[in-house]
């Protein structure tokens, strides 16, 4: 769909394909170089400053690979059917005509938002059906604001897409003027930004922690006392977890080292595929892992998503998992608990291997434990959080204990922080945490 220009806006002369390529190659190369500095400066990632250091190089790429994608469109022009999860699937254009009340989407833009390509465009009035509620009123007022005051729309807010994801959209637009200078219709560009958000939250995250590293003049019981940072688990360079989202179900997952940053990877989390739309849930505790390349947890992780891969249900992967590492130097696994969750029926179904710490399941302010080994049939709304640490003693209480709050988050990751911050994974800890949180979403 070609771009429509305000009145008092003329048309600027498209790029030269010389000059483009120019750019393409400087960015190719600065994307190339920032991966280099980033390889040889590579230091421990069980240390604060590595982890933040590690992710600041990652969004860097992430950015220049997107500098790439769109500059390769300006040569090429718009695919006719972008790859999906590409990143010009991401980008999508809208007019929303104010005289014949009728909207015009591009391809893409249906796919940002989760709309059938073959339905009708949603309406100015229609669109925020579709915005998580706290957003709703920062739309109005962009759009309130361009149409009446003719001032440009830049600013995000999230969508709730039909499968239940969450996704962030970045929205630049402007009215179309008419011969007589009044609005005739908007003209917008929606792109999916939250890949390079998630990006953004690991830097912080992990800034934030490098910052409140307790020192040695803390190290005492009021350090001992207060709540932690969490940052980026240290396997996730190279097996990511799913932020976006499953099949029925909004996300998300903290890892929080020990108190002492010493490299214990012990603690692991992963969500995958299991056959279908279904989706593995796991969480536990390796014995006596202890490297300071978090080889325990990658290694035990890859193994799962194979077994997951080929269709082994949750109740089977206590066994065949350990049969698996039998004769690896990392061995059996200590404690965990696998959930399978189907989103058609919207059925939870658990195992336990070990001393492992059962599911815990909240729904309208209350919470209890999935204890045994059994199935559940979940309502839209309900959360299900897996932890790690069967050794702290009073953990699942602490945590059932927040249910009226727990219920009330609207998001996977708001449980995720309120887990974190005031359960029992927050305190200091010799051994390192993690949680995961999975709510129903559809």
């Amino acid at each position: 769909m070609s771009p429509h220009l305000s009145a008092d806006h003329p048309a600027a002369p498209p790029p030269g394909r010389g000059s483009v390529e120019s750019l393409i190659s400087q960015a190719r190369r600065l994307r190339g170089d920032v991966d280099a500095v980033r390889r040889g400066s590579q230091g421990g990632t069980a240390d604060p400053r590595g982890r933040w250091q590690r992710a600041l190089y990652d969004l860097a790429l992430h950015q220049l690979t997107d500098l790439d994608a769109h500059l390769a469109q300006l040569r090429d022009g718009p695919a006719p059917e972008p790859r999906t999860g590409s990143l010009l699937s991401r980008v999508g254009s809208a007019e929303w005509n104010l005289l014949t009340d009728e909207a015009d989407w591009s391809g893409e833009l249906f796919q940002i938002l989760g709309r059938d390509p073959g339905s009708t465009p949603l309406s100015l009035d229609e669109l925020p059906s579709l915005v998580v509620t706290e957003d709703r009123p920062k739309l109005t007022a962009m759009v309130t604001d361009c149409l009446i005051d003719a001032r440009p729309i830049d600013g995000e807010f999230r969508v709730v897409r039909s499968d239940g994801t969450v996704r962030t959209v970045h929205m630049m637009g402007e009215p179309v003027l008419d011969a007589d200078g009044s609005t005739a219709s908007m003209w917008a560009v929606l792109r999916d930004v939250s890949e390079l958000r998630r990006s953004q939250r690991v830097v912080s995250e992990t800034r934030d922690s490098l910052r409140h590293r307790p020192g040695p003049a803390d190290a005492g019981p009021r350090a001992a006392a207060e709540p932690r940072e969490a940052a980026s688990a240290p396997w996730h360079g190279l097996l990511r977890f799913p932020h976006q989202g499953r099949p029925g179900l909004d996300l998300a997952a903290g890892y929080l080292p020990s108190s002492d940053r010493a490299p214990r990877h012990r603690a692991w989390y992963d969500a995958c595929p299991l056959t279908g739309d279904d989706t593995l849930l796991a969480a536990g505790d390796l014995p006596g892992a202890e490297t300071d390349e978090a080889q325990g947890p990658v290694m035990l992780i890859g193994a799962l998503r194979g077994l997951a891969m080929a269709g082994t249900r949750p109740a089977q992967l206590p066994g065949r998992l350990d049969g698996l590492l039998e004769g690896t130097a990392l061995g059996a696994v200590g404690s965990a608990v696998y959930c399978g969750y189907t989103p058609r029926t919207r059925t939870l179904v658990w195992a336990g291997a070990g001393s492992a710490v059962p599911p815990l399941l909240f729904r309208a302010g209350t919470g209890r434990a999935l204890t045994g080994s059994g199935e559940e049939t979940l309502v839209p709304g309900d959360l299900v959080l897996l932890h790690t640490g069967a050794a702290r003693s009073g953990a699942a209480a602490h945590l059932l204990s927040l249910a009226p709050r727990l219920t009330g988050a609207d998001r996977a990751q708001d449980g995720v922080r309120l887990a974190l911050e005031e359960g029992p994974a927050g305190t200091a800890s010799p051994d390192d945490a993690g949680v995961l949180v999975a709510r129903v979403t559809s």
